[in-house]
C-alpha cells in the first residue's frame, strides 16, 4: 500500500511533467544538422580538451534561454550544476548586457530570475543533489535545461577511492546517470553534460583514432570514451570541441564536430569567442 502511495502523481506534477516544458529546438540551430535539433528526454554530450570552448557554450545556451522572447530568448528556466566551481556570473551577466536592447538592473535581475545554480563538490554530493531535483522540477514547469559542467571533473577522484575495483570505481557516477536518464525522460527536459578529453593520442603514437565521415571530407577525431557505459549509452548527441589553427587571424577560433549518434548526421562548424559571447563564422 506504501508503495503504491509513493508512486502516486498529483495534478501539479503531472502537468509539470507532461505539459510544462517549452521546446529548445531552436535553441541554437548553428549546434545541430537538420532534424537534429533537441527534442524532450533528449541527452546531450560536449566534449574536449580545456580551454576549447565548452563552457562558453553552455553560458551561449544558458543566454538564449533566459533571455525574454522580446529579445530573442526563448524565456525558459535553466538548471546549472557546478561541480569544477568554475562558474562565472560576471560572464554570464556580460553576455546578457550585450545582447538586450536595454540591459537595465532590473531586466538582468529577471533574466537571472529564471536561472538556478547548484555547486557540488563530490560524485556523491552529485547523486544526492540529483536525488533532491524532483520537488524543483514538479514545481518550476518553466524549468526545460539542465546543465552539468562537467561530468567528469571526478574520475579521479573516484578512481582513487575506488581503488583496484572498477565496479567501486564506477558505482557512483552509474546511479548519476541512471537518475539523470530518469529526470530528463519523466520530466521532459533536455540535458547537456561537458566531459574534458583526459587521454589523448601522443604525437608519435601509431594507435588509430576515431575517424567520422562528414559530407564529402573526412573528419578524423581522437575520441576515447573513459568514463562508465551507463553514461555512454544514454548519450543522444556528442559535440566535440577543439581549437582550430587559423594562422590568417588574430583571433583564436575554435571548432566542434556535432554527431547525432543514432542518425550518424554530422556537421562541423567554427566559431569565435569575444566579450559577447560566441559569435558562429
Amino acid at each position: 500500500m506504501s508503495g503504491d502511495f509513493r508512486k502516486a502523481e498529483s495534478g501539479t506534477e503531472l502537468l509539470a511533467r507532461l505539459e510544462g516544458r517549452s521546446s529548445l529546438k531552436e535553441i541554437e540551430p548553428f549546434l545541430f544538422a537538420d532534424e537534429g535539433s533537441p527534442i524532450h528526454g533528449d541527452i546531450l554530450e560536449f566534449h574536449g580538451p580545456e580551454g576549447t570552448g565548452k563552457t562558453e557554450m553552455l553560458y551561449h545556451l544558458t543566454a538564449r534561454c533566459i533571455l525574454p522572447k522580446s529579445e530573442g530568448g526563448l524565456e525558459v528556466e535553466v538548471l546549472f550544476i557546478d561541480t569544477d566551481y568554475h562558474f562565472d556570473m560576471l560572464r554570464l551577466v556580460t553576455i546578457l548586457e550585450h545582447r538586450l536592447s536595454q540591459s537595465t538592473e532590473d531586466i538582468i535581475k529577471h533574466c537571472l530570475g529564471r536561472f538556478f545554480l547548484v555547486n557540488c563538490s563530490s560524485s556523491n554530493q552529485l547523486l544526492i543533489t540529483l536525488y533532491s531535483l524532483e520537488t524543483m522540477f514538479c514545481s518550476h514547469p518553466s524549468l526545460c535545461l539542465f546543465i552539468l559542467d562537467s561530468l567528469s571533473a571526478f574520475y579521479w577522484i573516484d578512481r582513487v577511492n575506488g581503488g583496484e575495483s572498477l565496479h567501486l570505481q564506477e558505482v557512483t557516477l552509474k546511479k548519476c546517470s541512471k537518475f539523470m536518464e530518469k529526470l530528463v525522460k519523466e520530466y521532459h527536459l533536455v540535458l547537456f553534460a561537458t566531459t574534458q578529453t583526459i587521454m589523448q593520442k601522443s604525437s608519435n603514437s601509431t594507435e588509430r583514432s576515431s575517424s567520422l565521415k562528414l559530407s564529402c571530407e573526412e573528419v578524423d577525431i581522437d575520441y576515447r570514451p573513459y568514463l562508465c557505459k551507463s553514461w555512454q549509452q544514454i548519450v543522444n548527441h556528442r559535440i566535440f570541441f577543439s581549437k582550430h589553427d587559423n594562422s590568417e587571424s588574430n583571433n583564436q577560433m575554435f571548432s566542434i564536430v556535432s554527431c547525432h549518434l543514432k542518425s550518424n548526421n554530422l556537421i562541423k562548424r567554427l566559431f569565435t569567442i569575444g566579450e559577447s559571447g560566441i559569435h558562429f563564422c
